[in-house]
């Protein structure tokens, strides 16, 4: 696929859970773009091994931290740990989440339930808090939250995941309105099913389900959803915010 070309040059972005998945791809894409990459994840050899792939493709500096977001004391600590590599942090992807098991809500594991709402919401809401400081500071910054078609529309024996994204869908939109006066936007994209590591561990039959919904009949790309994520994370995108990007192939159309 043809990529357009983007500005971040001189832009220092945080990708959380940017070991695999749509994380890793965005900072490829991101890179590509000329930003200085920053990856947070929980799994550190994980991490290694993205910071050696993606540094190999052009000797680019790349920092990581290892975090756990649902831990706002390792959340600061990992902010304290960029700015003073990399100076700052002008771009947030709030990517890292968890998907859970797939139950109906009346068998829902209890501790499940709470690790899916505590990574996916609590986690986004602790970089957020984090970070938005030092956005305001000095005047700019970009924040793209993933959120899930999911938050959208609900799946099924999914209760979790679904409730998690639709909190993630409202914080975006809350955060956007708070920060409209600065030159700060704040998105967020909905992901359809991607054959991400942690989508493929959910039940044969939920995937199934899932992509029976989607128009287009078919899997999202990885680079797709980085393409959009990217543009929301440039400079030129500097009038939307508070806004709900669709990424799941016309399953939703709203």
């Amino acid at each position: 696929m043809q990529t357009n070309a983007i500005n971040l040059n001189g832009r220092v972005a945080v990708v959380t859970g940017g070991a695999q998945g749509i994380g890793h791809t965005v900072g490829r894409r991101l890179l590509a773009s000329g930003a200085r990459l920053v990856i947070w994840d929980i799994n550190a050899q994980g991490l290694a091994q993205a910071k050696a792939e993606l540094s190999a493709d052009g000797g680019h500096d790349i920092h990581t931290e290892v975090v756990d977001i649902a831990d706002y004391a390792s959340v600061e600590a990992a902010v304290a740990g960029t700015v003073a590599a990399a100076g700052g942090i002008d771009i947030l992807i709030n990517n890292a989440a968890i998907v859970g098991p797939n139950f109906p809500l009346a068998s829902y594991p209890i501790d499940a339930w709470r690790q899916v709402l505590d990574v996916d919401v609590n986690g986004t809401f602790h970089c957020c808090r984090a970070v938005v400081p030092l956005m305001v500071a000095k005047n700019y910054g970009r924040i793209v939250n993933i959120a899930s078609i999911a938050g959208k529309e609900g799946n099924p024996n999914a209760a979790a995941y679904s409730a998690a994204k639709a909190a993630v869908i409202a914080m975006t939109k809350s955060l956007g309105k708070e920060l409209a006066g600065n030159d700060i936007a704040v998105n967020c994209v909905t992901p359809a099913v991607a054959r991400t590591p942690g989508a493929m561990e959910q039940a044969p039959e939920h995937i199934t389900y899932m992509l029976s919904k989607i128009p287009r009949a078919r899997f999202l790309e990885l680079n797709e959803a980085a393409a959009m994520i990217a543009w929301l994370a440039s400079e030129e995108n500097s009038f939307t915010t508070g806004a709900v990007f669709d990424l799941s192939g016309g399953r939703a159309t709203y």
